[in-house]
């Protein structure tokens, strides 16, 4: 228990090691300000990747950096409990708000309860009593008739005149639209004012080259075209006269400038067109010292079309029509005439309305267009806060759903330790290798959130998650808690339910290794000496069977030389004796060895199965020893760290709670099972005559050392009452009587 200075009484839950407040009431949620935030389990949590209503997790988040915190989840619930009449609404979780739950004494409170009316009433639900989140999130049904909704854009119905709808139309198409509240598409008056700039800018520009049409427009309307004539032929009218040029320095330089023989003969060789980029790469006329460029005559025929198109638009109004050639400097010329309608073009401005056309942009700026598109934007603006108000119902409605289970996933982990129902954070239920693992939580980045999480001492899976019908794919941690390894390895599959029901196909990726139990720690020194010992009789036999077929090999070989006449056979191998002596001394020194411990065993007499515990826990118990460590350090809160949350306590996971997060498989109540396989290896009576044999051998050893067989058959060791043997005789005579004195001995 625990009271703060408000007098306000605590419960806490003590569950993963850590004393949790319970929020049971609506008292407990608005004492949450005076709680100190040490003993919250959380103090943040990211706005993606949970199983919960990320819409309300934005809602929460006022600072937009993705993460919701502890101070905006206080503000969240001040505010909601400040606007119902009785907070222990909140706790219900309830989908639907009553109209008669909100605070109408509260002046926010007031606005809000009209503008749910207003609300239904839009959705033609005028008597509803209650509001629900689908009915308060629907913005487009909301304000589906509405031409003002105080969201500052206005669409083309806002209007009333034609001319004022075209316009909107005209800035749509040329800013780009924004969706208004109602779903059809408007403009802001940042896009309004974009437009009106840019058309006055265009007609600024055109209006510099009607001032100085003679020199910025020398042939008319049609200087664009003439110049795009130019721009066309003019390097490679550049490149002819700078030929000639250096065919009158030097004229030895003709035939190089005009192309070799054998550049002519390598395209003759090839199917010629007119358009080939070999023959446009040619001079443009063939270079002469000082020669004019023929306009017709002796025309590269890859640039005929271009050439013609140059004279009639540019040299034909300049030289007249009846000129054939071009010389240099009337070339330099004509080239200086564009010099001033290329420094208007490089100064254009405006340019998104350039498609409507200079008639159209001016008809724009010279109606009253932009005043009557500003006074829809204020009219739209006026009904600001009612629509805030429509806005902060949708905000109350979803805080009165959400709110009390995201603090018992946050404040507390009631809803993870309480097993009523899933945590926040966890995505689904894993099936893989006979278990279900609950614990699973979805993962956006594997090797950043594998290494904290390797800090949980959990023995961890990763797995990636597929839909094949839709192609989604998914990461998901899955935390193993009960069972065990053996069978867990990177590439076996399962399945996973995510918390909407959907299969996915789940391939483990990625493992950290961590024990999982008591029981598996237990067993894993006796798997490891299985394991060594398979390894090594099948390196064994391996190597045997390598020796078999090399002896199989040198006796053919044998063989084959033998048979060859005029050759010995080979000296057979002679016997070592060495190695039959050394093989005997180890088969002693193993058979001594076995025999004193099992001296020692049995000297233990009625401590022996102390002893046989004692062995087991000189076996296991350093590996048990190091699992019940690692258990008790189980802890949740770096895997969730690792995904942006900010854990305030230790979320411990010990072995009672770990064996509910992971079930393995059970026969169902009731249920029958025949134990017969009709596919069961025959068992072999081997073992158990053996065990037999050992069992009576170990029990004769007992007895006879216990003098019991020499007493009940008068065979075997016999011992004194007082526990010791019959002194044996000395060499040569017999055992002295020990009831006689010495003297008569």
């Amino acid at each position: 228990m625990a009271i703060e200075k408000t007098g306000h009484k605590w419960r806490f839950f003590r569950a993963g090691g850590v004393d949790q407040p319970r929020l049971d009431t609506g008292a407990d949620l608005v004492a949450l300000k005076d709680l100190d935030q040490k003993l919250w389990v959380a103090l943040s949590c990211p706005v993606k990747g949970l199983e919960f209503d990320e819409r309300t997790l934005a809602l929460l988040d006022t600072d937009k950096d993705g993460r919701v915190r502890a101070l905006e989840v206080l503000a969240a619930v001040k505010w909601a409990s400040g606007l119902l009449k009785d907070p222990d609404s909140l706790v219900k979780e309830s989908d639907s708000l009553p109209l008669d739950a909100i605070n109408d004494a509260d002046p926010e409170g007031k606005r809000i309860l009209a503008s749910a009316r207003q609300v239904l009433a839009n959705l033609g639900k005028p008597d509803e009593k209650a509001i629900s989140v689908e009915e308060s999130t629907d913005m487009a049904k909301i304000f589906g008739q509405t031409k003002f909704n105080g969201d500052g854009i206005i669409i083309a119905e806002s209007a009333s005149s034609p001319a004022a709808k075209q316009v909107i139309a005209d800035i749509i198409s040329t800013q780009g639209s924004e969706l208004d509240r109602s779903g059809a598409p408007g403009i802001s008056q940042a896009k309004m004012d974009a437009f009106f700039a840019d058309a006055a800018a265009f007609s600024a520009w055109l209006k510099k080259a009607e001032d100085g049409a003679s020199s910025i427009l020398p042939f008319g309307d049609g200087t664009a075209a003439a110049h795009a004539a130019f721009l066309a032929v003019r390097p490679k009218i550049d490149d002819y006269f700078a030929r000639c040029l250096l065919a009158a320095f030097d004229a030895r330089a003709i035939a190089a400038l005009n192309r070799q023989e054998s550049d002519y003969l390598a395209l003759a060789a090839k199917d010629l067109t007119i358009t080939a980029a070999e023959v446009a790469g040619f001079p443009l006329a063939k270079i002469e010292a000082g020669k004019p460029l023929p306009f017709k005559e002796g025309i590269n025929p890859a640039w005929t079309d271009a050439i013609a198109a140059f004279r009639s638009t540019v040299a034909a109004p300049i030289l007249g029509k009846e000129k054939s050639s071009l010389t240099a400097d009337a070339w330099a010329s004509m080239a200086g005439r564009f010099s001033a309608y290329e420094a208007w073009m490089g100064a254009k401005a405006g340019t998104t309305v350039e498609k409507l056309g200079h008639q159209r942009v001016r008809e724009i700026l010279s109606s009253k267009a932009k005043e009557e598109l500003t006074g829809l934007m204020a009219k739209d603006k006026a009904l600001e806060p009612e629509a805030n108000c429509i806005a902060s119902v949708e905000r109350l409605v979803r805080f009165h759903r959400d709110l009390h289970r995201l603090l018992v996933n946050f404040v507390s982990f009631e809803d993870f330790y309480s097993r009523r129902r899933k945590a926040v954070f966890q995505a689904g239920t894993l099936f893989l290798d006979g278990r279900s693992c609950d614990l699973c939580i979805r993962v956006d980045d594997m090797a950043k959130h594998a290494t904290l999480a390797l800090l949980s001492k959990t023995y961890i899976a990763y797995c990636e998650c597929v839909r094949t019908g839709t192609g989604e794919k998914m990461t998901i941690a899955a935390l193993f808690t009960g069972g065990d390894s053996d069978h867990l390895m990177v590439g076996r599959n399962g399945i996973f339910y995510d918390r909407k029901g959907r299969d996915w196909d789940a391939t483990i990726v990625k493992i950290l290794e961590n024990p999982i139990g008591i029981r598996q720690a237990f067993l894993s020194p006796y798997k490891r000496l299985m394991r060594w010992t398979e390894e090594q009789v099948a390196k064994r036999a391996a190597a045997a069977d390598a020796a078999s077929a090399d002896k199989l090999q040198s006796g053919a070989l044998t063989v084959g030389q033998s048979a060859e006449p005029g050759k010995a056979p080979p000296p057979k191998p002679k016997f070592d004796v060495g190695v039959v002596a050394a093989m005997g001394v180890a088969v002693g020194g193993i058979t001594a060895a076995f025999g004193a411990l099992l001296q020692a065993f049995f000297g233990l007499g009625i401590w022996m199965p102390i002893g046989l515990v004692a062995i087991v826990f000189l076996i296991s118990g350093p590996s048990m020893i190091i699992a019940w460590l690692k258990l008790r350090q189980r802890n949740l809160g770096p895997i969730l760290d690792a995904n942006g949350w900010a854990v305030n306590g230790r979320v411990k996971i010990n072995v009672p709670f770990g064996g509910v997060m992971t079930s393995v498989a059970k026969l169902p109540p009731g249920a029958t099972c025949s134990l017969r396989d009709p596919y069961a290896a025959k068992k072999s009576p081997w073992p158990i005559i053996v065990i037999i044999l050992a069992a009576a051998a170990a029990a004769g050893y007992f007895l006879n050392e216990e003098g019991l067989i020499h007493k009940w058959t008068g065979h075997g060791k016999k011992v004194q009452e007082t526990g010791q043997s019959a002194p044996k005789a000395p060499e040569g005579g017999k055992a002295s009587d020990p009831a006689k004195p010495a003297e008569a001995r």
